[in-house]
């Protein structure tokens, strides 16, 4: 009745949109596996930490600070410091990190430390504000930080909204394609 290149056709079409692909994207860490000690105020120095089993055991771990003045700011470890707003940095066994961040002396607004896996690909990022108003600037700074997540973007619908459409899509196209088929096989009848 169906021809069978048809029917393995339409089953492909329906494996591919029906059965969910596994993300390309690389893993995060968790928000509750970062954290960030000391206070946030221009020139000051913050710990940025990551806990065990952030990355894997012993890799090199790339951190990027971005924000304003950045180029300004200092990322730091025990024995060096590094003038650059990127470095490496080599986890534990546990897959534990921690950065020193020195903030430059004009820090404004929000600086984002971002921390990439070089072997594993995780990253994890955290956000370090520096909020001043002109009452905050006679008494210190007012000080605000959030650490880890994925930054938003794209459409945060309901998944199986989002692919019941997509399936209700392709059963329509279906029904036109074997209508289509079921009319020709009839008028050669």
């Amino acid at each position: 009745m169906f021809k069978p290149s048809l029917v393995a056709a339409a089953l492909a079409v329906l494996v591919v949109f029906a059965l969910p692909a596994p993300a390309n994207a690389t893993g995060y860490v968790p928000d509750d596996n970062i954290s960030v000690a000391g206070d946030i105020t221009p020139d000051a120095t913050v710990r940025v930490s990551f806990t065990d089993g952030s990355f894997t055991p012993d890799e090199e771990v790339s951190f990027t600070l971005s924000g304003e003045t950045a180029l300004d700011a200092t990322l730091a470890t025990i024995k060096s410091v590094v003038n650059s707003p990127s470095m490496v940095k080599t986890g534990t066994d546990t897959g534990s990190v921690a950065l020193d961040v020195t903030l430059p002396k004009d820090a404004s607004g929000t600086y984002t430390i971002t921390a990439t896996g070089l072997t594993s690909g995780t990253t994890g990022t955290s956000s370090l504000t520096v909020s001043h108003t002109d009452a905050a600037a006679s008494a210190g700074a007012s000080i605000r930080a959030t650490s880890g997540g994925l930054t938003g973007s794209g459409y945060n619908g309901p998944v199986l909204v989002i692919w019941g459409a997509v399936g209700t899509m392709l059963l329509g196209v279906a029904l036109v394609v074997v209508l289509g088929v079921v009319r020709r096989q009839r008028a050669t009848v």
